[in-house]
């Protein structure tokens, strides 16, 4: 297992590999053999920026069957998404920001994301592990009063695309099973969300085979596989964590 940061140091952008608070330095390409530096760095020495650079975040809606039935929501026959803008992502540690033309109710929403880690098109489900890199935190915060505003539209794109509301990081774990993590969401400290996610509708190998017949996926792009029950509203002052044992924690605060 790898767990692959991007980072900035000395005002450039560079990425390795984090272990036990040290950071060794690779060059190249993330996705295409990178090659290993004799240079490392302690993880206080750097300022952590989002772990890929993603062409887009394709984002799930009502893919966890405890949340669809807390909602009295039929199961979908296939995957219902919807895509945050590359404007919107930001990396652990960074501030989260009130948008200055919405004062309405802010939501958390803590789920795991796919990361994938080759150019990615009508592949197969067997053959998706191929493509997927790694897997990261995400809290697809959302501008909850924002949806239905319109009853003739839903808004999903403007409200999930705001800056800074496509939060993902610290790292890109590799080598894990996702049916066998659970993802915490923690809101000052008190838990909020705690659910595994094998509770899935759709897998992430399922995700990516099925997305990719819609859309090419890119290295880096990312998937958000959705969320559970206990998602809620933030305060400005609020510090927000999402943790899932084998990736890390994604700690931001929203301002």
């Amino acid at each position: 297992m790898n767990h692959w940061i991007r980072f900035e140091h000395a005002g450039k952008p560079r990425f390795g590999t984090l272990q036990n608070g040290t950071i060794t330095v690779y060059e190249g390409d993330m996705f295409a053999k990178p090659k290993a530096t004799k240079e490392s760095l302690p993880l206080n020495s750097v300022t952590l920026l989002a772990p890929t650079q993603p062409t887009k975040m394709v984002a799930l809606w009502n893919n966890f069957h405890a949340l669809a039935a807390k909602l009295n929501l039929p199961t979908p026959p296939e995957p219902l998404y919807f895509l945050k803008a590359p404007n919107s992502f930001v990396a652990s540690g960074q501030t989260i920001k009130s948008p200055p033309s919405y004062n309405g109710k802010v939501v958390f929403e803590g789920e795991l994301g796919v990361v994938i880690g080759k150019f990615c098109k009508a592949v197969s489900e067997a053959d998706a592990d191929q493509y997927i890199f790694g897997y990261t935190c995400i809290n697809d915060v959302t501008a909850a009063e924002l949806i239905n505003k319109d009853p003739t539209f839903a808004q999903w794109t403007r409200a999930k695309s705001f800056d800074t509301f496509g939060v993902f990081g610290p790292v890109v774990a590799t080598g894990l099973n996702p049916a066998e993590l659970t993802v915490k969401t923690f809101l000052n400290g008190q838990e909020r969300q705690n659910y595994p996610v094998s509770d899935m509708v759709f897998q992430p190998q399922r995700l990516v085979s099925l997305i990719s017949q819609d859309m090419p996926l890119y290295p880096g792009d990312v998937i958000a596989c959705g969320t559970s029950v206990g998602v809620g509203s933030m305060k400005p002052g609020s510090k927000i964590e999402i943790i899932i044992d084998g990736i890390g924690t994604l700690s931001n605060e929203f301002k």
